[in-house]
């Protein structure tokens, strides 16, 4: 078969099938390989030569394979697993730490997700949520974002009555430039459904994570 034929086939292969989500090929290791060396080329440093010979290979081993392996996983695949629920009672996973990168500067950021939910008809494994926050985090991303993310998968692939998720997080691009402020964390907060309209579910939500009453 040509190189041509089978450039056809793999594009064919990739069409996105109705109703089913494509796989996440992931960060790409050998141009992350490439641009580590030139990444640190352009730093100058001279003096620890030796011990820079594998550092390369170590930065697109850990980008690639930990630091933002998340692209290789859908947080919908994880939690389409469900088991029906014989009652509406709130769901609350609190304390899931992450770590994430910021967009603006590749510097970490880190924290706590507190995430909740309350069923409709479908429930998922406690474990399933880490999981997926887990997915999500392990990305680019934005604190902003990746909260609102993570309660957008809880209400596509549970349909729950409502769903919530508050994220506290340190910025090293607060801490290590710019402001310098360590230990100053920023709080963000989503909801979807009855979580939206029931000021009293956010208290309960709020009160269970261990927000900070005024």
């Amino acid at each position: 078969m040509s190189r041509r034929a089978k450039s056809r086939r793999r594009r064919r292969a990739e069409v996105r099938v109705p109703g089913r989500t494509p796989r996440r090929s992931g960060p790409d290791r050998a141009r992350l390989l490439r641009a580590a060396r030139q990444f640190l080329g352009a730093i100058g440093e001279t003096d620890l030569l030796r011990d820079m010979r594998q550092t390369p290979a170590r930065v697109a081993d850990a980008w690639s394979g930990e630091i933002v392996s998340g692209y290789r996983s859908d947080p919908r695949r994880i939690l389409a697993r469900t088991i029906p629920a014989p009652d509406h009672d709130l769901v609350v996973v609190r304390d899931i730490p992450f770590t994430s990168v910021c967009v603006h500067h590749l510097l970490p950021f880190h924290g706590m997700a507190h995430v909740a939910y309350l069923p409709d008809e479908r429930l998922v494994g406690l474990s399933k949520i880490t999981r997926a926050v887990d997915a999500l985090s392990r990305r680019r991303q934005l604190q902003e974002r990746l909260t609102r993310q993570v309660v957008e998968a809880l209400a596509s692939s549970l349909r729950p009555i409502g769903a919530a998720c508050r994220v506290e997080a340190e910025h090293l691009c607060m801490s290590i430039r710019g402001a310098r402020k360590t230990g100053t964390r920023v709080i963000t907060s989503a909801y979807t459904g009855r979580f939206r309209t029931s000021p009293a579910l956010r208290t309960e939500f709020l009160r269970l994570t261990g927000a900070r009453s005024r």
